[in-house]
């Protein structure tokens, strides 16, 4: 009752046009009193400042104090148009990944042999300028050992395939930096989520370089002798540049979901404190750490495959279950010496499992096994336990089980066929779907944070209120 009491006394506050928010010092103060359960006057006593205790305790006046300090507001809550940028940009990082799988597919990521990024934004506008970029790329290794029989307009299709690569990735600096900075100066986002989007900003930026520092892998003739690889870029650091990319879209597509679900939230608050209950209970303990594991799974297998991808390992073993004729290749090819180079062969088996294709390729189906699995597994438990998992959560898991049995066969049918293009990319971006599913599965089973469920509390109480005065003031109409 006391904690209603102090929700009540603060809900006309927390209440504006269109955000939510409450002074930082009655945060902390609400913060502690609704994780602590009060055994006696004392711990009240303790939640609030010294001068409190030489007088009797009251609630409201435990917020006046509060608020009284002269603070900056904090918001609690950011607006839902940021919500819906957040997973509109992801959307375009999806996109982007799906490209840069098709630059490499086409073998077209080597074709532009410097980083300009601002003027490299304009391709070249007249043919003395096509073929002086032409007159660079024969410099490049890759012209030299592999494309010295293209002309000018077949160099021109690869040359546009990473051109748009590249002005889509400054597309995506653009749409996303600019509303950051202007949401956050006209406080449409809380600093929770101003937190992530600085921290998203830096990962973007990263990206640019390390985009970069994995093409130029593939043009410098020290690197390439020194991996002994025919010209083409680093599979550790394509492995790099795709993590990065997964992790900038699970950033942006987490923090817009959550947004977006938290808005809900406060249009109907009694139906979210039900929820809340459900998310709270201990039953769900198990499953919120599978649901994180299994979104590990899937990430790490899509990394396994840009290991194949960077080392074309798709290109040999083009049959399943079996790898040609056995089940798996002998010993002596999964840890070849020749992929060793230190004279004692230390290094033989991290080398063997991260460079040579045939073992490469062997993980990816072992982790690709795994992840089917642990999906079905997942459906299973979820379906045993129904009444326990939020509605939503259960329709995700259903689906995430459709997009890793349709991911499963893109895989068999990729490898089996040789590596198409159009079937090697819906499979890169099937990863993707499914990845995208792990990560709204895990949203809806995550703790609401406490600020929110204050919030929503008080709005709840607040919602009372006004239900209760309704309540009597047509008692009073009939009363008459």
């Amino acid at each position: 009752m006391i904690f209603k009491s102090l929700l009540a006394g603060t809900g006309a506050k927390l209440l504006t046009k269109s955000s939510y928010t409450i002074s930082r010092n009655a945060l902390c103060n609400l913060r502690r009193f609704a994780t602590q359960r009060p055994k006696g006057i004392n711990i009240l006593r303790n939640s609030v400042c010294q001068r409190s205790l030489v007088r009797p305790f009251s609630a409201s006046s435990m917020i006046k104090q509060a608020e009284a300090v002269s603070v900056p507001k904090t918001l609690l809550n950011s607006s839902n148009v940021v919500g819906y940028w957040l997973i509109g940009t992801s959307g375009l990082v999806f996109g982007i990944v799906v490209l840069g799988g098709l630059t490499r597919l086409t073998e077209s990521g080597l074709s532009i042999t410097e980083w300009k990024p601002v003027t490299g934004a304009l391709p070249p506008m007249n043919q003395a300028d096509w073929e002086e970029e032409f007159r660079k790329y024969k410099e490049s290794p890759e012209f030299k050992q592999l494309n010295s029989h293209i002309d000018l307009d077949e160099f021109k299709f690869i040359f546009f395939m990473e051109w748009i690569h590249r002005l889509w990735g400054r597309a995506i600096g653009a749409v996303f930096l600019l509303p950051a900075v202007y949401f956050a100066a006209t406080r449409k986002t809380s600093g929770h989520v101003n937190r992530r989007l600085f921290g998203l900003s830096l990962l973007l930026g990263l990206q640019g370089f390390v985009g970069w520092w994995m093409v130029k892998s593939g043009l410098d003739p020290a690197q390439l002798e020194e991996r002994k690889s025919k010209p083409t870029v680093s599979q550790y650091r394509l492995t790099a540049h795709l993590g990065m990319a997964f992790l900038l879209y699970m950033g942006m597509i987490f923090t817009g979901f959550e947004i977006l679900k938290e808005n809900k939230w406060m249009k109907n608050p009694a139906k979210a404190l039900e929820l809340f209950k459900m998310t709270d209970s201990p039953s769900l303990g198990p499953l919120r750490k599978i649901s994180v594991a299994v979104l590990a799974l899937t990430f790490v297998t899509a990394m396994s495959g840009g290991m194949v991808a960077g080392l074309d390992a798709g290109w040999i073993y083009n049959t399943f279950p079996k790898m040609g004729e056995n089940w798996f290749p002998s010993s002596r090819e999964l840890m070849d010496p020749q992929f060793a180079r230190k004279e004692d062969n230390s290094d033989i088996w991290w080398r063997n499992m991260l460079e040579n294709p045939t073992t490469v390729q062997l993980n990816h189906r072992i982790l690709a096994i795994t992840t089917f699995c642990s999906v079905f597994a997942l459906h299973m438990y979820c379906s045993r336990h129904k009444s326990i998992i939020p509605k939503s959560a259960d329709r995700t898991v259903k689906a995430m089980m459709g997009l890793v049995t349709i991911q499963a066969g893109l895989g068999i049918a990729t490898l089996v066929y040789l590596v198409p293009i159009s079937l090697a990319s819906l499979h890169q971006a099937g990863s993707l779907a499914l990845f995208t599913s792990a990560i709204i599965f895990v949203a809806q089973l995550k703790k609401v944070r406490i600020p929110t469920k204050i919030l929503i509390s008080g709005l709840y109480v607040q919602q009372l209120k006004k239900s209760g005065s309704k309540i009597i003031t047509e008692a009073s109409k009939l009363a008459k």
